[in-house]
């Protein structure tokens, strides 16, 4: 007898929160007045979203919320009968689903809901409903990997001219009614997106967890507290985090990943050695090997708890769980080898469990947290040589990242063999720069 099953293209969670947010709008459009045919849309929004964009839930969410919220702002604008409808500034949702995820095809979807949400709200026509989306596009477009807030504003006017003359173009016929009522309108609208976004991206920053490039920008400050602390701590691991972000943002660059992203993640991977500097061979350049007293299962533990200590003292200064996320995932559940080896040449091979001497992990899960961990292993292979040539270095790389990927440190994340091999030229060519040859200079008598 052969069993039917039905495969559900949505997981439940995320079938429980598509019913939950549809009944709540339902009932918020019954008893504001909005016309009920907003669930409906939000409805095929959400399962384009969950079948083609693989969503989770909780992005799903944080996009209604702007949905709403401008919803909302349209309800009020449309109460009040001196203001005209078309000071709605419906550009901002697409301009801050950019900012904040960073996703060009959910930025087109986002920035076509809200003009088609905000044109069913305040009755406009289809010229006027088209004339939103294009001011959402181009203002969003113009914030693609923004990282000035003056390009925010210049997204904004870009949104007002955009506006503006699409509505000419329609309506070529002008007079001072429509000059007063219309241009003026969707031009304050489009310059107030602007300042919407920059007042108020922080907040949504931090309500919905995620990062972007101006914060990124601010962690990368030599002046952060955790930085200037590492600079005089562990100097050497400060050193060894720069080599890191340089290799992680020319690779994340070369293979289309958040470069910005990777290099501030590498600044912060290593922050738990500060607790016990004097434990890592980088920060130990006037002292013997601390190591050289322990047992290996005692060094195990220190090695072990710098990962721990780093994601409590990134908590502890409120890092964005996006940095945190660098510290466990750029060790992955790589074997600790050194101390492994030493175990089992100190003991019996039967006694050593291989779990024990192995981080907990987890795997990388996107392409940048992988990129540094890559980086990590590659910057210390590379520092052991005892010749710096191209061909050793070379050598040593791509057998570094061969090891990963063998040992299943990369199976979690998306990069493909194609983005691998990429990531190894680049950390060669990078690293070869930095050990390049000089000429001698003779001996001044």
């Amino acid at each position: 007898m052969i069993k039917l099953q039905t495969r559900f293209p949505i997981g439940t969670d995320q079938a429980v929160m598509m019913t939950l947010t549809l009944v709540a709008l339902a009932i918020f459009c019954r008893f504001s007045g909005l016309p009920l045919i907003i669930p409906f849309l939000v409805f095929l929004f959400g399962l384009h979203l969950f079948f083609y964009k693989k969503v989770s839930s909780r992005v799903f969410l944080h996009l209604i919320f702007l949905l709403v919220l401008l919803l909302f702002v349209a309800h009020i604008l449309k109460s009040d009968a001196i203001l005209s409808p078309f000071y709605l500034p419906v550009a901002t949702v697409a301009m801050l689903t950019m900012l904040l995820f960073n996703d060009m095809q959910l930025t087109f979807m986002m920035a076509f809901m809200s003009a088609v949400l905000g044109g069913i709200m305040m009755g406009f026509d289809l010229n006027e409903t088209l004339i939103f989306f294009m001011g959402s596009l181009a203002g969003a477009y113009k914030l693609k990997e923004a990282r000035t807030r003056s390009k925010v504003l210049s997204a904004g006017i870009l949104v007002a001219f955009v506006q503006v003359g699409c509505y000419i173009l329609v309506n070529p016929v002008l007079n001072k009614d429509v000059v007063m009522h219309v241009l003026k309108p969707l031009a304050v609208n489009g310059f107030a997106a602007g300042i919407v976004v920059i007042a108020t991206l922080k907040i949504f920053e931090a309500l919905f967890g995620e990062i972007t490039n101006f914060t990124l920008l601010e962690l990368s400050d030599s002046s952060h507290p955790l930085l200037k602390r590492m600079v005089t701590e562990a100097p050497g691991t400060y050193h060894h985090s720069l080599i890191v972000s340089n290799l992680a943002e020319a690779a994340a660059d070369a293979i289309g990943a958040n470069a910005l992203l990777a290099r501030v993640g590498a600044y912060y991977h290593d922050i738990g050695k500060m607790v016990k500097p004097e434990y890592f061979t980088e920060n130990q350049i006037v002292s013997p090997n601390k190591h050289d007293e322990l047992e290996p299962s005692m060094s195990r533990l220190v090695i072990l708890n710098h990962v721990k200590e780093g994601v409590e003292l990134a908590q502890q200064y409120k890092l964005n769980q996006k940095i945190i996320d660098f510290i466990p995932q750029h060790h992955g559940t790589s074997l600790i080898h050194y101390f492994y080896q030493k175990a089992i040449a100190e003991g019996e091979a039967g006694e050593v469990s291989e779990e024990n001497y192995r981080y907990p992990g987890p795997k990388p899960q996107n392409k940048e947290t992988a990129i540094v961990l890559l980086a990590d292993s590659a910057e210390g292979a590379t520092r052991a040589l005892d010749e710096h040539t191209p061909q050793k270095i070379e050598d040593v790389v791509r057998k570094v990242i061969n090891n990963k990927f063998i040992d299943g440190q990369l199976d979690e994340c998306n990069l493909t063999l194609c983005e691998i091999n990429t990531i190894a030229s680049v950390f060669v060519r990078v690293l070869s720069a930095m050990y390049h040859s000089r000429v001698k200079y003779p001996e001044q008598k």
